[in-house]
């Protein structure tokens, strides 16, 4: 078997005609807009609130997920992977309705979003949860990694959302 010029030696190459498995995705974002990115792969994430961490002394929040994979979707696959989100330089959590007494509850991770403080780079991380739980963190800056840890398990269905034009309860 031949091997691409662009491969190291001695490194193992799938067989023709399959198809490789896909690496683990890394994000890591320093910006707002970085964010938005890392929270469209984010969206959907199924997390434990047993798996969900504030760690004071060095200013670092930490999830652990079961992430719906929307780049498997669009190749035809219903995939969830083992992911670990953690935000650095965060000062302060604040949380509602997430039930820190029921460490087995789960919750659906809908959207990240950063919201500039008085003193930029400084602001709120808000991760919005379904079912009007959310988290807000305190940050000195953006700085969030996101990371596939597997493994990966196929699923029966594809998360959905109603789309209502008038979410805001209006007619």
């Amino acid at each position: 078997m031949d091997t691409p010029k662009d491969t190291p030696k001695g490194a193992h190459t799938a067989p023709p005609g399959t198809v490789p498995k896909p690496a683990g995705l890394r994000l890591h974002a320093l910006d707002a807009e970085d964010l938005a990115v890392l929270s469209a792969h984010m969206q959907d994430s199924l997390a434990r609130v047993g798996d969900i961490a504030y760690l004071p002394a060095k200013r670092r929040f930490a999830l652990a997920a079961a992430r719906f994979d929307w780049e498997a979707e669009t190749d035809g696959r219903r995939e969830r992977v083992r992911s670990g989100l953690h935000f650095e330089g965060v000062t302060r959590v604040r949380q509602r309705g997430v039930a820190r007494e029921r460490p087995e509850e789960i919750l659906s991770l809908l959207a990240i979003a950063f919201e500039a403080g008085e003193t930029p780079p400084a602001g709120v991380v808000r991760l919005v949860f379904s079912g009007g739980a959310s988290i807000l963190l305190d940050v000195e800056c953006v700085e969030a990694q996101m990371r596939d840890l597997g493994p990966r398990w196929p699923v029966s269905c594809c998360p959905c959302h109603d789309l209502d034009e008038n979410a805001d309860g209006g007619p």
